[in-house]
């Protein structure tokens, strides 16, 4: 095995990421395997427990591993990336990412318009919107907990098959999904969040509010998803 170059100009933590790196490119350690532990690491490459620590936060920080507690450290699943300069759907998103989207549709309900619906669909206080509420998956596995609101003129959304993509069912009828404004924060996972996403309780999630505009630059809808942040990253 060829040893790390401790006169090198780049730092050994550095050196012992890209190594893991390319030994994951490889094959070495597929999707879900465990890699070496912490002291195997160390004899290998003759490093401080400090210098493999760091190499391994590191990774773990963008994404190419994750810890497991009392179990070790494993190479996670990719996360799947979606460039919001863009206006992409999930199925679009994943196919990008060679991904296989699938979606389970919790309800399709008509509900009372709260503030924020009014403000950003220009609706009067109390007026009646559709809600879809579905549960976006990739490869099988839960990733989106997604919430749209449409105003009463949507309400043909009631009797279609949400489970595909809303956006191409949306240009079916004329309405072009063109462009979107983002407001994103940090929230936590309540029991039944977490029970549709498959994490625990209190886990953190990336809260994304969107309010699309379609091609005559009216509101189309507002979205609010939750999302799991160890399986979706977001591209500004």
């Amino acid at each position: 095995m060829k040893k790390l170059q401790t006169e090198s100009a780049s730092p050994l933590y550095h050196q012992l990421m890209q190594r893991i790196r390319v030994d994951i490119e490889k094959g070495k350690y597929p999707v879900g395997s465990k890699i070496p532990p912490e002291h195997e690491l160390e004899e290998t490459y003759q490093l401080s427990r400090v210098t493999v620590r760091r190499a391994l936060a590191e990774l773990t920080e963008i994404g190419l591993l994750e810890r497991k507690q009392g179990k070790g450290t494993f190479v996670s699943v990719p996360r799947i990336r979606q460039d919001l300069k863009s206006l992409h759907s999930f199925h679009d998103a994943c196919q990008q990412n060679g991904r296989i989207a699938s979606t389970d549709v919790i309800h399709i309900i008509e509900t009372t318009a709260d503030a924020r619906d009014a403000e950003d669909l220009n609706l009067k206080p109390g007026s009646r919107v559709v809600e879809t509420l579905r549960l976006r998956k990739a490869d099988g596995e839960p990733v989106v907990l997604e919430r749209n609101r449409f105003s009463m003129a949507f309400a043909y959304l009631e009797d279609e098959d949400l489970k595909g993509s809303l956006y191409a069912i949306l240009r079916e009828y004329g309405a072009e999904p063109t462009q979107a404004v983002h407001d994103i924060s940090l929230c936590y996972a309540t029991a039944e969040q977490a029970g549709y996403l498959g994490i625990e309780e209190g886990a953190p999630l990336l809260k994304l509010h969107e309010l699309i505009f379609d091609q005559r630059g009216r509101p189309l809808h507002n979205s609010l998803q939750l999302i799991r942040g160890d399986r979706f990253v977001f591209r500004i």
